[in-house]
């Protein structure tokens, strides 16, 4: 592992805003491979679980998107807003009688949490709203408004540390309501 993470910290050097290097797919892949193979091998895998926390998350809350409960757009990555030069929430647009009952729950019970920004598009008789995408990032958006590119990898950087942290405490803290079974 070490010299998977020296590497990435002078990788993460060149991508940090404004970013010189696109690692593309094929880093994300390696990189989960390896901390997977890491993982296996070392007998840690429900720990190294921990770790994924906002991963784990991100596609909880993806499956309806993912699954085609909700409609899913191709890109589902912020938008950038030149006008201000800030990212926002992107959007995807629906006419809700659309949806299965599935769909129409799981879109109910996110605006219920506040977990998506929905409105509706205003035509004669249309049902149409446009719902921002179900995303960690777009999440982050819509809780915290628009936000410079670099204050939004700053935030999600954060909370990765933050449940890396909490990740540490529930495998030294609480170890044995977690692994003792």
């Amino acid at each position: 592992m070490p010299p998977f993470l020296m590497t990435t910290l002078g990788l993460l050097r060149y991508n940090w805003y404004p970013s010189q290097v696109f690692v593309g797919d094929t880093f994300c892949y390696f990189a989960g491979m390896t901390f997977a193979v890491v993982g296996i091998l070392g007998h840690f895998s429900k720990t190294m679980l921990l770790f994924f926390l906002p991963q784990v998350f991100n596609f909880l809350y993806s499956v309806p998107q993912l699954f085609h409960l909700v409609p899913c757009p191709r890109h589902r990555l912020p938008r950038y807003c030149v006008e201000d030069d800030k990212m926002e929430a992107s959007t995807v647009r629906f006419r809700v009688s659309s949806l299965g009952a599935l769909g129409r729950l799981v879109l109910h019970l996110y605006r219920t949490l506040g977990v998506v920004q929905c409105k509706p598009v205003h035509r004669e008789g249309s049902d149409e709203v446009e719902c921002s995408n179900f995303t960690l990032i777009n999440l982050v958006l819509v809780w915290g408004g628009k936000r410079h590119e670099q204050s939004l990898t700053t935030v999600l950087l954060a909370i990765q540390v933050a449940s890396s942290v909490v990740a540490f405490g529930i495998r030294y803290g609480l170890a044995r309501l977690f692994y003792d079974f």
